[in-house]
């Protein structure tokens, strides 16, 4: 989505932003110094441009928005600020999503400087919203790869690429639901008739494997009790023929044999 010396740059920044902001001295920090930090997130680490992209107190319905990033007078997403030494909530979040139903803006951020939650506004009666991705910064397993692979959807770049969109379609198909229904697609039961009788030689019904399919998505089972294969990374692996012409190798998966 962004260049590899963009992706670093962006590495060093967020890198950068945790050791200066994110420490103990500032617990106390009101809005007006969040926003502070978050001039330097959207420009700093987000390659946005101040001014003339970084949009401030946009007037929205006689009520005035935190931040409206848009390129070229497009508008992609708001920026709803609390203060660093408050908690994010739902009444912060209903504000935020408020201001991107009111003009039409499809995404929305909710922060305090070290909570980064991203919400895809959904245009339906009633309006609605779905948590996309969060990133803590002051969380004890904060990883500021991940939050990069995540943040990079936001970068000025990916935006203009269309990221926002990517991301939304991922979102969707690995959506429980969206996964649950596949499970019963005409090809997927055929596949588990035909495991199931290798397996134990026996000969099952459609309906059978579907009723049992349906148990498997609606009740709660103990992941210590499911027997889930393990995958090998996803990087191909480059081999030397006898020839000595360099041959591909797709990565295979592993079942666990506890």
């Amino acid at each position: 989505m962004i260049s590899t010396s963009k992706s670093d740059k962006m590495l060093t920044a967020l890198k950068d932003y945790k050791k200066r902001y994110l420490v103990k001295a500032i617990a106390d920090l009101d809005e007006s110094g969040t926003r502070i930090m978050i001039n330097n997130f959207l420009s700093s680490i987000l390659g946005y441009q101040e001014l003339e992209e970084i949009k401030t107190e946009y007037m929205i319905k006689g009520t005035y928005a935190d931040y409206i990033v848009q390129i070229g007078g497009k508008q992609h997403f708001l920026v709803e600020v609390k203060a660093y030494s408050i908690d994010l909530s739902d009444k912060h979040l209903r504000q935020a999503i408020n201001y991107g139903a009111n003009e039409g803006i499809e995404w929305a951020i909710l922060t305090n400087g070290r909570q980064f939650q991203l919400y895809k506004i959904i245009f339906e009666k009633p309006i609605s919203e779905k948590l996309v991705f969060e990133i803590d910064f002051t969380a004890e397993d904060f990883n500021v790869k991940d939050a990069l692979e995540q943040l990079t959807y936001l970068h000025r770049d990916a935006v203009v690429k269309k990221s926002l969109t990517d991301l939304w379609s991922r979102y969707s198909a690995l959506n429980p639901l969206n996964i649950a229904g596949l499970l019963f697609a005409p090809q997927v039961i055929a596949f588990l008739k035909k495991e199931l009788k290798s397996k134990y030689d026996s000969k099952f019904e459609d309906d059978e494997i579907i009723e049992s399919l349906t148990e498997v998505v609606c009740a709660e089972i103990p992941a210590d009790k499911l027997k889930i294969p393990r995958f090998k990374s996803k990087k191909k692996i480059i081999k030397k023929s006898e020839s000595g012409q360099p041959t591909v190798t797709e990565p295979t998966s592993e079942t666990p044999t506890n």
